[in-house]
């Protein structure tokens, strides 16, 4: 005897042995929802014909009756499980499918009898090759009823008893398969024993631990075994149509054609989206208890709104298609009393133009957040209130096939149109209870999105007012100033000095008032000019000199000073602080500008004699925006000043003391003694 033909009877002597076993300690559990007797029955079989194998060996009229007799009895529990695991698909649909493949078995088995019992060779070859391609079929139709089973089984014991039945028919298809295309496959046998005794193990341990593993098959691997089976199935149709064409004299010519045309008549089919549909809905159908892989469409449903790589509006309306094989859709949300297009996704039907209706169709979805099949309502199938809300417009549009609302709150964010998928079902309660989920979530993000584009717009209002109100306060003082011109011109009109001055005046009041209007302009960019070295004598008394006719000045202090800083920005601050000190002071007390150098940077200093202000008014009131103690005053010219500061990488100080006077000190970075210093602003970076 040689090794292989000794693994060949070892291996299936011990599976005998272990499915012996089992069949026995079957009849002695106590399980619930299992066919228990038939399920002993099953092992019992697969035991007989293991040891028939190993006893009288393959091919024998014997070995072929008890492996016939195997499947049959596989095929009875597997039936009995679906029935119990399965009940809402009813028992009509897949009896017939169980009956089907019974016969081919027994049909297998017939022709195997007759094989054996043939004395011409040819005819016996004949009729054992039409045996061996009805036995790839029935092994590979009872991978797929397995297959099917298995995706509704939860518990480790249903997981065990279809892993039997699905392991000994994938090994007899090894097995012809590996006799059909080669002249020795004794080593197929031996890996069928071998395989076989480590199936029988693994049942036990899987009846031992009853109900302790879950195990779910997805529907994509679900899917792709279908795909295998199918798969397979065309390899058995090619190789039978071949072997056919061989034995009524074809010639090799012949069969190659006949090969080609089948391949490229099978890639034509898979490259269909309408098969591909087809197969989603009958798997789901007929092989799960719901409709949709809920984990699986929720991953995809949240990466597609949250991809970016589109608009927001198109995302929202893939997402919702996606979920029920839609081709494409339309979003609409509400405008006034009627509908706006807000989005067409792939939508290649015929254009939709909202029209009268729309407010009872809006107010309709929004009291009922029901989801409108719009066949049904062509049809008159559907319920009365939703048939009388849509509307005409609606209904003329063919392409539309679901009408999905998108409720937020108490009020309705949009609705979705969706396109007819390429093949047509009614929606039952699983379509509409995830549509309706869907389109609340989707209703949020679309409410969240109007939302930031709200804020968005406030903040450039925000931006608006905030300049608008910094630019008041400079026209307030521009004001207060062409007052001080006008008194004045009263008593100095006859002097040309006065007059050259007040025309000078004039002028620059209305470039910086056009200035000033400039800033209001939404074009306008909020950004400061590049920090410059700045002599800061010069810049000061050009602002002094300004305000002399108006009210007494000193200027002293560093004449060489130069600071880094922002010249426009410089002189709106000094001309704030001015403007302040002249507000604050006596007629005729003078005010004082001092430029100097405190360690720290260059200083600006701008003194009064008023009143002054107590510490709790410096610290809590004069820095505070909208905050001010004079008579139609904004309360933002010292908020302003020290952000202006800031900004130049400098600060405002106040020293005020009542009854004594003010002093802000404007501090600046210094330009070096040699004129040669880096930017303070590049240092910082």
């Amino acid at each position: 005897m040689s090794a292989s033909a000794g693994i060949v009877i070892w291996g299936h002597a011990l599976t005998a042995l272990l499915f012996g076993a089992l069949g026995v300690w079957t009849l002695r559990l106590d399980a619930k929802r299992m066919p228990r007797i038939p399920f002993a029955i099953a092992l019992i079989a697969t035991a007989l014909w293991a040891l028939s194998v190993a006893g009288i060996g393959e091919p024998q009229p014997g070995v072929d009756l008890a492996q016939g007799v195997r499947d049959l009895a596989w095929l009875g529990v597997l039936l009995l499980l679906h029935r119990t695991l399965r009940p809402e698909n009813g028992f009509a649909p897949i009896g017939s499918v169980y009956a089907v493949v019974a016969l081919v078995l027994i049909t297998t088995m017939v022709l195997r009898l007759l094989a054996r019992a043939t004395e011409q060779v040819a005819v016996a070859d004949a009729i054992d090759q039409a045996a061996t391609m009805l036995a790839m079929m029935t092994a590979i139709a009872g991978l797929w009823l397995v297959q099917g089973l298995m995706n509704g089984a939860g518990g480790r014991t249903r997981w065990a008893i279809a892993l039997a039945p699905a392991a000994l028919w994938t090994l007899d298809l090894i097995v012809l398969v590996a006799g059909h295309v080669a002249s020795d496959a004794d080593w197929a046998h031996g890996l069928r024993g071998i395989a076989l005794g480590l199936v029988g193990a693994l049942l036990a341990i899987g009846l031992h631990r009853a109900d302790q593993w879950n195990l779910r098959v997805s529907r994509m691997v679900a899917l792709q075994s279908m795909s295998f089976v199918a798969a397979g199935l065309y390899l058995v149709f090619v190789a039978a149509g071949a072997t056919g064409i061989a034995q009524m004299g074809g010639s090799r010519a012949f069969q190659t054609v006949f090969i080609f045309g089948a391949t490229t008549t099978a890639l034509a089919a898979l490259s269909s989206p309408h098969l591909r549909a087809w197969l989603r809905v009958k798997l789901a159908k007929h092989f799960y208890r719901h409709r949709y892989d809920y984990r699986a469409e929720w991953i995809r449903f949240t990466d597609t709104l949250g991809s970016g790589e589109t608009s927001l509006q198109d995302r929202i309306v893939k997402a919702v298609a996606d979920l029920t094989e839609s081709p494409g859709g339309v979003l609409m949300v509400p405008s006034g009393a009627g509908l706006d297009i807000a989005a067409q996704w792939r939508w290649d039907g015929a254009e939709v133009h909202p029209g009268e209706g729309a407010d009872v169709l809006l107010a309709h979805l929004a009291t009922t957040r029901r989801v409108i099949e719009l066949d049904a309502v062509r049809e008159h199938k559907a319920d009365a209130v939703d048939a009388a809300a849509v509307p005409g417009w609606l209904i003329d549009v063919v392409d539309g096939w679901v009408m999905v609302p998108l409720p937020h709150g108490d009020r309705l964010a949009g609705l979705i149109l969706l396109a007819r998928p390429p093949i047509e079902r009614p929606l039952d309660w699983e379509d509409f209870d995830l549509l309706k989920i869907a389109g609340r979530q989707v209703a949020s993000h679309l409410a969240e999105a109007r939302a930031q584009e709200a804020l968005a717009q406030a903040e450039r209002f925000d931006e608006f007012n905030r300049r608008f109100a910094f630019i008041l306060h400079d026209i307030k003082n521009l004001v207060s100033q062409l007052s001080l011109v006008a008194r004045n011109a009263e008593r100095h009109a006859d002097n040309p000095e006065f007059r050259v001055d007040m025309v000078a005046t004039l002028n620059e009041s209305a470039e910086r008032m056009n200035a000033l209007l400039a800033k209001l302009s939404q074009h306008h960019q909020a950004k400061g000019e590049p920090m410059v070295p700045v002599a800061l004598h010069t810049l000061v008394d050009t602002v002094a000199s300004r305000r002399k006719g108006q009210h007494p000045i000193i200027l002293s202090g560093d004449a060489t000073a130069t600071a880094w800083g922002d010249p426009a920005r410089i002189e709106q601050i000094v001309s704030h602080l001015i403007q302040n000190a002249i507000d604050a002071s006596a007629p005729g007390e003078a005010i004082i500008l001092r430029i100097g150098d405190d360690g720290d940077g260059v200083t600006i200093d701008v003194v009064d004699r008023g009143s002054g202000m107590s510490p709790g008014f410096v610290r809590d009131r004069l820095f505070k925006p909208f905050d001010s103690t004079k008579a139609g005053g904004f309360g933002i010219g010292a908020f302003e000043a020290r952000q202006l500061a800031s900004a130049m990488h400098g600060r405002l100080d106040v020293h005020s003391r009542e009854g004594e006077g003010t002093r802000f000190r404007l501090t600046l970075p210094r330009l070096g003694s040699n004129g040669a210093d880096a930017n303070p602003m590049e240092h910082a970076a």
